[in-house]
């Protein structure tokens, strides 16, 4: 589908562009949100009328976004997710799980669409990403996953969580020498003594 952009988005176009977008994004997500106008003669027409109108409303916008920058930068986002052996998570960290909890610390509503995630986090550990407060306000921060806040609190402080198969080998291996210890502090059993053979006759 052809649109006219009334905003800048992201990796899309600037204010004012026609680009061709998948319908499904166009309906369920550009035009109703007013990103977007459908590409017709007459809607030509009328975003030059309110062209003006809308470049004010995207630098005033853009000022907003500027201004929560600190409050984002700054939020603490520790997740505590239950995982395997291996540091898997049961399940994973969404980018509408770290919108939902933007929103709860900072009190600006962030749409799952600004958190520039990528893939799903699926295990535990220390993670970057972005978030875009505004096309041109993209906000840098780190995402802390683990199954407690003690591993949360190493996460921060820079240490490496050890799972999966290292993990195994060192419990098999204290377990091994463990045995071997409790093997060497056993005295060695003397082999039994053979029944002494009767001598003479027997009454």
């Amino acid at each position: 589908m052809k649109v006219i952009l009334t905003e800048k988005i992201t990796k899309l176009g600037n204010i004012g562009d026609t680009v061709e977008v998948k319908t499904g994004f166009a309906r369920n997500y550009l035009l109703p949100n007013g990103k977007a106008m459908r590409w017709t003669r007459e809607n030509v027409a009328l975003f030059e009328a309110k062209k003006a109108e809308l470049q004010a409303r995207q630098d005033a916008a853009r000022k907003s976004a500027e201004s929560n920058v600190d409050a984002v930068k700054n939020a603490k986002l520790h997740m505590i997710r239950q995982a395997g052996d291996t540091g898997q998570l049961y399940g994973s960290v969404s980018t509408r799980d770290i919108a939902r909890m933007l929103k709860e610390l900072t009190g600006i509503n962030i749409e799952s669409a600004q958190v520039l995630l990528g893939a799903p986090i699926k295990s535990i550990g220390a993670f970057d990403t972005q978030i875009a407060l505004h096309p041109d306000v993209i906000v840098p921060v780190k995402i802390y996953v683990a199954q407690t806040q003690d591993e949360i609190d190493a996460l921060v402080a820079g240490k490496v969580l050890t799972f999966g198969t290292k993990k195994v080998e060192e419990e098999a291996d204290a377990g091994t020498a463990a045995d071997v210890s409790d093997a060497s502090a056993q005295p060695a059993k003397e082999p039994a003594e053979e029944p002494a053979e009767k001598t003479g006759d027997a009454e």
